[in-house]
């Protein structure tokens, strides 16, 4: 190579990064990592409960009936913010379970004192790993389970207002 060339090569390459960092600039974010497993069965899975508590096994979410499944956390602030939906849910007739993550069993007790007890059972996942087997993205999330055991919807993030209608109307469609 002759020197002017050499002499190209940086900007030759600063022009190329910067407009592939152009291109993408337009391209839309996409925050949230979608679960690959909506459509398939729930993994096999058997969680410790709270104690002396039942805990929660895959052949809970395949009873014949739809059911929500909500994976949180004590450290979690949105977990915290969702308590009230998830009570509202099951004030109209949903059936809630749940999976705490990364957590002491006494850390999650804590937790449903402050802030409610939807859940028919709990189990814990204290290394998080059933959280990765769902797919899951982080917590708060949650999924509307068929009663075959069959993920057919997930929510990122957690449950706001309007949100507790829209699950409702899954739960409906699951049937």
């Amino acid at each position: 190579m002759n020197r002017r060339a050499l002499l190209l090569l940086p900007l030759l390459l600063f022009l190329g990064l910067a407009g592939l960092l152009l291109v993408n600039l337009g391209r839309p974010q996409q925050a949230a990592v979608h679960s690959r497993m909506v459509g398939k069965p729930v993994p096999e899975f058997a969680l410790p409960g709270l104690d002396a508590e039942a805990g929660l096994s895959s052949k809970d979410l395949a009873t014949g009936k739809p059911v929500l499944l909500n994976i949180f956390a004590s450290w979690c602030l949105p977990c915290q913010v969702e308590a009230p939906h998830l009570e509202a849910l099951a004030a109209r007739g949903a059936t809630l379970h749940g999976i705490a993550v990364r957590d002491a069993p006494e850390e999650t007790r804590a937790f449903l004192q402050r802030h409610g007890n939807p859940f028919a059972r709990i189990g814990l996942d204290r290394g998080g790993q059933l959280m990765l087997a769902f797919g899951s993205s982080g917590v708060p999330e949650t999924f509307v389970i068929d009663g075959r055991g069959i993920i057919r919807y997930q929510h990122l993030g957690d449950i706001k207002a309007a949100d507790v209608a829209v699950l409702l109307r899954e739960l409906e469609r699951a049937q």
